[in-house]
């Protein structure tokens, strides 16, 4: 018995890793997060959107008819699994558009004042190959403007993109690439070109693009590979097949940037990797890097709300990546303000100091101080030495002394300059010494308010 227990005690501990692809979000980062997150939501409220939240994971068959069956998301990159009963096939969301889309048509929101803003902050999932800026798990922030075909659509949500881009400080390393793809018709006139151009030259593209040529020609303007890129710059162009009202709309969609001031490159070769794009389409691509670590685009999506259900609807949508943008952040040395700081350490020894100690904490906090208080065994030494690892502004320190004579010692903790006060005006104190600028006050009860609006079912009853 005696062995058996031994040979377990040398047993090693499994050490757990994330899974390849994904990553943890670590308190500093969390604070990039954080005031990406403020600077949408505020961008979004000015611009009328509301926010929306999908469903993690949705039909597969959503996304197979949305972002298109030959797409590399729907072939190669979605995480799919089926139902242990019934078998149902379902995948975790890959982007935000077809969700968004499944939900304005199953929510009747074609009823409502059009257009529709939505925006959303989600995680997303993609079996791709991680690399920089690139996770299976990944986070995106995103707008969609459902039932309005204007080109000042088009304008307006480059322009809150742009704006947020000039926000967060990275605004200059970003050039906005945009082009056409025109309707349906003269997308499919342009499509046959491209076939009759590339057939032939198959020794020459990659496997990716062999597959393309037969699924979705249009998609090889788009490939990353050197060989590919050469035979598409001679390719047929776009432009030589575009209809009027196609190039009417992108003509307008310029002079409007123009208006706003916003610098553009027009790019034939782009054409976005999702199936359910139609006449304009954009993209932010890194200054340095291009398309190769882009942090968003988007485009028009005029007949995805027919495709999946709905009535006929344009729309128009972007989809910025989070992470990359915090890559962005870091390279331009820009520091996302961090207010999970400590400001007072309450540092005590003795069972009665405790209880006034906690006492303090709670007053402290309610006035918006962030403060820390160590309620263990440990020495006032090494207390005060968790405080300088804090790097607390301030330190209030009592023992069994200072709680018979209801006094506290007041150190600043950069000085180690000390004072005694009355413990009744210890919160008033460090209130006063910190400012109000420093406090972090929060009351939810000045925003919530009681509905007294009478509900149907209450009017029934009153009435009988």
């Amino acid at each position: 018995m005696s062995k058996k227990l031994s040979s377990k005690k040398l047993e090693k501990p499994v050490k757990f890793q994330t899974p390849r692809g994904v990553h943890d979000i670590l308190p500093e980062d969390h604070a990039y997060l954080t005031v990406i997150k403020k600077v949408v939501r505020h961008r979004a409220r000015q611009a009328g959107f509301r926010r929306i939240s999908t469903p993690i994971f949705e039909s597969k068959d959503l996304f197979t008819r949305g972002v298109g069956k030959g797409t590399d998301i729907v072939e190669k990159e979605l995480y799919s699994f089926a139902t242990k009963k019934g078998g149902e096939e379902y995948a975790l969301k890959p982007e935000g558009t077809a969700g968004i889309v499944r939900s304005y048509i199953q929510h009747g929101m074609n009823q409502l004042p059009q257009p529709v803003e939505l925006y959303y902050i989600e995680p997303f999932f993609r079996h791709d190959r991680p690399q920089k800026g690139r996770y299976r798990q990944f986070h995106q922030f995103g707008f969609e403007i459902i039932g309005e075909p204007d080109p000042g659509i088009d304008a307006q949500i480059i322009q809150l993109a742009h704006l947020i881009h000039a926000d967060l400080g990275i605004a200059e390393k970003l050039t906005l690439q945009i082009n056409t793809i025109g309707c349906p018709k003269c997308r499919e006139k342009f499509t046959d070109q491209l076939r009759d151009y590339f057939i032939g030259k198959e020794r020459n593209l990659c496997k990716n693009c062999v597959r393309r040529l037969e699924e979705n020609p249009l998609r090889l303007l788009d490939c990353k590979e050197e060989d590919c890129r050469i035979l598409a710059e001679n390719a047929p162009k776009f432009a030589n097949m575009i209809c009027d009202d196609c190039k009417d709309h992108h003509q307008k969609v310029l002079e409007l940037l123009d208006a706003v001031e916003i610098d553009y490159t027009e790019n034939p070769q782009l054409v976005r990797g999702l199936d359910y794009y139609s006449r304009t389409v954009f993209e932010f691509w890194d200054e340095s890097e291009g398309a190769q670590n882009s942090v968003g685009g988007g485009g028009r999506y005029d007949f995805l709300v027919e495709q999946l259900g709905g009535l006929p609807t344009p729309a128009c949508g972007y989809a910025g990546g989070i992470e990359r943008i915090i890559t962005h952040m870091k390279d331009s040395r820009i520091l996302a303000p961090d207010k999970d700081q400590i400001d007072i350490f309450v540092a005590q020894l003795g069972f009665e100091a405790k209880k006034v100690a906690l006492q303090l904490l709670t007053e402290l906090r309610e006035e918006g101080v962030h403060a820390l208080g160590a309620l263990g065994k440990a020495s006032m030494k090494d207390q005060l030495g968790k405080a300088d690892k804090f790097e607390v502004k301030y330190a209030l320190i009592l023992g069994e002394v200072e709680v018979r004579e209801k006094k506290i010692i007041l150190r600043d903790m950069s000085s180690g300059v000390q004072e005694v006060i009355p413990i009744g005006k210890a919160v008033e104190k460090v209130v006063k010494k910190l400012g109000k600028k420093s406090l972090d006050k929060y009351d939810p009860s000045k925003e919530l308010k009681k509905d007294t609006r009478v509900r149907p079912e209450e009017e029934l009853l009153i009435r009988d």
